[in-house]
């Protein structure tokens, strides 16, 4: 099944409880989404601390999501690293699994060039058999693609999209200007999605949307009349990044009953004590919990 990739995805975190991953959780999660009607859902994105997570791990992730979600929901999985080789193996495994489309994520820490990047999304989408996005967050690999190189790997053919979290509105700008109409642009920064939107933004791959995805469907399909609704979430989405993603949003879920821990896995650990009132403060200022 082809899918439409515009829309409100929503990047899954992964529940976890005495360190394994939580299925139980997990489907109660996917049924809020869809219940609330979500586009589709990102697995293994950093969201879900895929560094953290196995591949057998990821593999039984992407099963019980495509269980639960059914045929409608298309699945994007997250397949970057800053191997080009282990990104192509990763890529063809979840080419092997039915995934709708991957995600690939700038190399990051080893700073390559913009050629560099250029050559290694090349690489990439001649392995996959799914269509590529782009996942540009200079905030996370401190190297980022360029216009000019968006621009020449949007005229590749199977990569079809891309996922700009840069925050950048003026970048934004330009990089919609030196692309196709039919290359899909997708937020990957919460806190200026409207104005991402406005400027012909065509959907997100989002943390929020796993708090509020009827909100997020609601932005994203009537963006002209929601800025004042948006405006006044805005307190609680940039509540979410008081600490580093996922933190926040997991123990969200954990106070809304949806996941039955916040468990994080090391690195990360959970949120920190003197931030958890007020953070349950805001989830009861917007009827949350």
């Amino acid at each position: 099944m082809s899918f439409n990739l515009k829309g409100a995805f929503s990047a899954l975190l992964t529940p976890f409880y005495n360190q394994r991953v939580d299925f139980e959780s997990l489907q109660k999660h996917v049924e809020f989404q869809i219940k609330n009607g979500i586009t589709g859902f990102v697995v293994n994105g950093t969201t879900a601390e895929s560094p953290t997570l196995s591949w057998t791990e990821v593999e039984e992730i992407f099963a019980c999501v495509k269980k639960v979600a059914g045929p409608k929901f298309p699945i994007i999985l997250g397949t970057g690293s800053n191997s080009t080789q282990a990104t192509v193996e990763t890529t063809r495994k979840a080419c092997q699994l039915g995934a709708d489309a991957v995600l690939v994520v700038v190399p990051y820490y080893n700073k390559p060039p913009q050629r560099g990047l250029v050559q290694h999304f090349v690489a990439v989408a001649a392995a996959s058999t799914a269509p590529v996005i782009l996942y540009n967050v200079p905030g996370r690999t401190i190297t980022a693609l360029s216009v000019e190189s968006i621009s020449e790997l949007a005229k590749q053919k199977n990569i079809v999209g891309i996922k700009e979290a840069s925050g950048d509105l003026a970048f934004v700008k330009d990089v919609f200007s030196a692309v196709p109409n039919s290359f899909i642009k997708l937020s990957g920064d919460d806190i200026t999605y409207l104005p991402f939107l406005k400027l012909g933004g065509q959907g997100i791959i989002s943390v929020m949307s796993n708090i509020i995805p009827k909100e997020c469907m609601n932005w994203t399909n009537h963006p002209q009349e929601s800025e004042v609704e948006f405006n006044r979430y805005l307190k609680l989405i940039q509540g979410m990044y008081v600490e580093a993603n996922p933190i926040v949003p997991k123990w969200m879920l954990y106070k809304m009953g949806i996941f039955r821990s916040p468990e994080m896995r090391l690195p990360l650990v959970e949120l920190e004590l003197s931030l958890q009132s007020s953070t349950e403060k805001l989830l009861k200022e917007f009827s949350l919990v």
